[in-house]
């Protein structure tokens, strides 16, 4: 029988657990989208999960969603990354950087340009912006000829992410950004090869992560999808069909994880795991629950086939989560209100368990 404390092997790396630390936004960067000492700090102290994936990285300017949040775009970045990355490394963790394009989850306040998307279809909801929440606005619907340069850009993002020390890297297909708003039946209104039937509204994804493959490798290549989740406002018709058929292309690609969120029924995630025959990470709780992830729901989905578990608000207030979770201590609730309001407090304020010597 599986446990989350078994070792696994995750391309050329050997986790030392099943425990993955999910990307979080904590819009905590600095101007230029530049990654902190605090950053360093946060990431290593969690360092003893299997696989840490940090928040959301954007890979471009246009693909910025949120303020606040750092990028590899630039040299600077790249830079600003590598303390991050050997902080976690010397203590002896791993770490992916999650790629994250946010499509039409943006605003020109924020970028200093329109958003782009599939389509000139907005998102549902506010979108934050460095005055407060604004209305989501229409976005720009990309040229066909445009958008394989939106592609390569999570490819050119993976190139710096190795550069400033990453182990891989995660793009982020899922909750309504723009691998999302691709794969979506309502934010994707194209007639041309990247829209209508589902062959063509997966070809962005899979387009992106050939482009990342060939950059990194697929052994350093991982995706987080979302199936029938409808954050934003995306909504994927034909759930099975369509997820199936890009699992099969991803297979093809040899990538090494698919990280999936509980965003749709448990009979059609088991199909998806039957279907996907790499590793599999699943988050259990879907982002928007009521709950922190718990031993329970991890123990669950491992008997039902999956290879690694993620945690996301647990190992926000747990730094040593894997501790707690190995020696069945109690997980502390986190404090929802310190998630984006930046500063030390509520980021690297949480104590580990104090434990006998």
């Amino acid at each position: 029988m599986t446990t989350l404390f078994d070792r696994h092997r995750l391309g050329d790396l050997v986790l030392p657990n099943r425990v993955v630390m999910a990307p979080m936004t904590r819009v905590r960067a600095a101007a230029g989208g530049l990654a902190t000492p605090s950053m360093a700090t946060y990431y290593a102290q969690r360092a003893t999960a299997g696989l840490i994936v940090t928040e959301g990285v954007q890979p471009s300017l246009v693909g910025q969603s949120n303020p606040g949040t750092p990028g590899l775009h630039t040299d600077e970045q790249v830079a600003s990354w590598r303390p991050v990355t050997a902080a976690v490394h010397a203590n002896g963790g791993r770490v992916f950087a999650q790629l994250m394009h946010g499509g039409r989850v943006s605003h020109p306040d924020t970028t200093g340009s329109t958003p782009v998307g599939p389509s000139a279809v907005p998102a549902v909801g506010d979108v934050f912006t460095p005055t407060g929440p604004q209305a989501a606005p229409v976005p720009r619907a990309l040229d066909t000829a445009e958008v394989p340069e939106h592609a390569l850009s999570y490819a050119e993002a993976a190139r710096r992410a190795v550069d400033a020390g990453f182990d891989g890297v995660e793009l982020h297909g899922a909750n309504g950004y723009l691998i999302s708003q691709f794969l979506s039946s309502n934010a994707n209104l194209r007639t041309d090869r990247y829209g209508g039937p589902v062959a063509n509204r997966i070809r962005f994804a899979v387009e992106a992560v050939a482009a990342t493959v060939d950059a990194v490798g697929g052994a350093r290549t991982g995706i987080r999808l979302s199936p029938g989740a409808t954050i934003w406002g995306v909504e994927d018709a034909d759930v099975p069909e369509l997820y199936a058929a890009l699992l099969t292309e991803l297979a093809r690609l040899e990538v090494a994880y698919v990280h999936l969120e509980a965003t749709t029924d448990e009979e059609v995630l088991v199909g998806l795991r039957k279907a996907w025959p790499g590793t599999l990470v699943v988050n259990p709780v879907p982002p928007m629950g009521p709950k922190q992830t718990g031993r329970d729901d991890a123990d669950h989905w491992l008997g039902l086939g999956a290879d690694l578990i993620s945690f996301g608000r647990a190992f926000i207030a747990n730094p040593d989560l894997v501790e707690r979770l190995r020696n069945a201590l109690p997980i502390a609730p986190v404090d929802e209100s310190t998630y984006y309001q930046g500063g030390d407090a509520g980021y690297l304020t949480y104590a580990a368990h104090q434990y006998a010597s």
